[in-house]
């Protein structure tokens, strides 16, 4: 039996390494909030070449936007092999992480400003008791520092570089330092915790994020909307 749920390792194996040979593993996480929903299995086999599936679940609420929910992550699990990322826009998300890894969640990221801290550290307990990935994230007028009593719980940080809500939206350069204090940060005191950055990425900000410390690229529009889906993963890499 594997860490998700039985499906055997050759299926959906994680890139665990952070780092090889001293350099960051790049990863490239595309945004399906950018997909075609009437074809959505269609259009999450056109990124087979990326690492992970980026679900964003937003709940009209902690975010002016509603997206999907908990049904349809299911149905995406029946139909990749890649890992889904679900970044959870929602309040107080401590009462369905569960339901989300049931669904078939490999990783779900929840927002630091949507409850009090001991519910975040509740729902990071409550996803690794099921066996798996947490982080959290971090809206931009959030700073670095919210994020620090959780860093040693988390598999992932999540740093966002636009508002959450919405797609397409411009990438902002002035979120750097506060990736830049993560990564040193996570080097000192959870080496394996990966650094993922979301907003406005594309074949130009992909280099800034990089050389920031990222290590997790989520892209939406910059995939779906690129002649060669492949190539613009790869060109994504840096």
């Amino acid at each position: 039996m594997s860490q998700f749920g039985g499906i055997g390792l050759s299926r959906r194996i994680w890139r665990l390494n952070v780092k090889k040979e001293g350099f960051l593993m790049i990863k490239i996480a595309p945004s399906i909030l950018s997909a075609d929903f009437a074809n959505l299995e269609r259009e999450i086999r056109r990124i087979s070449a990326a690492d992970y599936v980026h679900v964003d679940v937003m709940d009209g609420i902690f975010v002016p936007n509603i997206t999907i929910g908990i049904p349809v992550v299911a149905a995406i699990r029946k139909v990749t092999e890649l890992p889904l990322d679900v970044h959870l826009m929602i309040d107080r998300p401590v009462r369905y992480v569960e339901e989300f890894c049931k669904a078939g969640a490999d990783l779900v990221t929840v927002h630091v400003e949507a409850d009090t801290g001991e519910n975040t550290r509740r729902a990071l307990e409550l996803i690794h008791g099921l066996g798996k990935k947490a982080g959290v994230v971090v809206k931009p007028k959030t700073p670095a520092e919210a994020a620090l009593p959780f860093l040693e719980m988390c598999d992932i940080i999540l740093v966002m570089t636009v508002e959450p809500g919405f797609g397409g939206q411009r990438f902002m350069e002035d979120m750097m330092p506060k990736l830049r204090q993560l990564r040193e940060w996570i080097d000192e005191k959870n080496p394996s915790c990966e650094l993922e950055v979301d907003g406005g990425v594309d074949p130009v900000t992909c280099k800034t994020v990089i050389a920031s410390g990222a290590n997790v690229l989520v892209a939406g529009s910059a995939v779906y909307k690129a002649e060669d889906i492949p190539g613009r993963i790869q060109e994504l890499r840096g």
